[in-house]
């Protein structure tokens, strides 16, 4: 009988002991923190419209017209034509390299006022090594609203042009715009763009 007395009495200490562990163990508090980062991206862009002022077979602009995209004139020589290009770099597009392509048909005949003398006036620069393009690099665009930028404003033909060999010219104008992050160089650019 007393070994079962000390077997008992040793079974009640040992619950007794794990009472008092679990209690002190579920008690115990831990020093802890957290904390969480979360990201959001959105996409960066770069976006630009090229138009003219829409004008009369003589280059007169009517400035109450929605711009267009094409123009026909009858060449006079002498005569002085509203032809202005523009470049709309539109809202929240990034900081850019903007191109134009000019293909001017009738620079033979035009007079002192050249076509691209207007656009290395208007803060162009030419493209080494590619015919009739030129270039600006500009900043990004945080407004609500498109940033215009001017290509040329006019030609003028020679007063002794021979007009009946230009029947069928054409100046072309071509924008093109590619992000400026990534390229040290317009150059660099232009080729990454792949443009024509």
């Amino acid at each position: 009988m007393q070994a079962k007395t000390k077997t008992k009495a040793l079974v009640l200490s040992l619950c007794a002991v794990l009472l008092v562990a679990v209690s002190v163990f579920t008690t115990l508090a831990f020093l802890k923190s957290s904390d969480s980062v979360k990201n959001t991206f959105t996409v960066g862009k770069v976006a630009i419209t090229l138009d003219e002022a829409k004008v009369n077979e003589y280059g007169v602009a009517d400035t109450a017209a929605t711009r267009v995209k094409e123009n026909t004139y009858k060449l006079i020589p002498g005569h002085d034509y509203t032809k202005d290009p523009t470049v709309h770099f539109a809202a929240d597009s990034e900081a850019s390299y903007l191109f134009v392509k000019v293909e001017n048909g009738l620079s033979a005949i035009e007079a002192d006022t050249k076509i691209n003398a207007q656009i290395l006036a208007n803060g162009w620069a030419k493209l080494d090594g590619v015919d009739g393009v030129y270039y600006k690099k500009v900043d990004a665009n945080n407004t609500s609203a498109a940033v215009d930028y001017a290509v040329f404003g006019s030609f003028t033909l020679a007063d002794d042009a021979d007009v009946s060999r230009y029947a069928d010219a054409e100046i072309n104008v071509t924008a093109y715009a590619i992000q400026a992050d990534g390229f040290e160089t317009a150059s660099a650019a232009w080729t990454a763009g792949n443009f024509q």
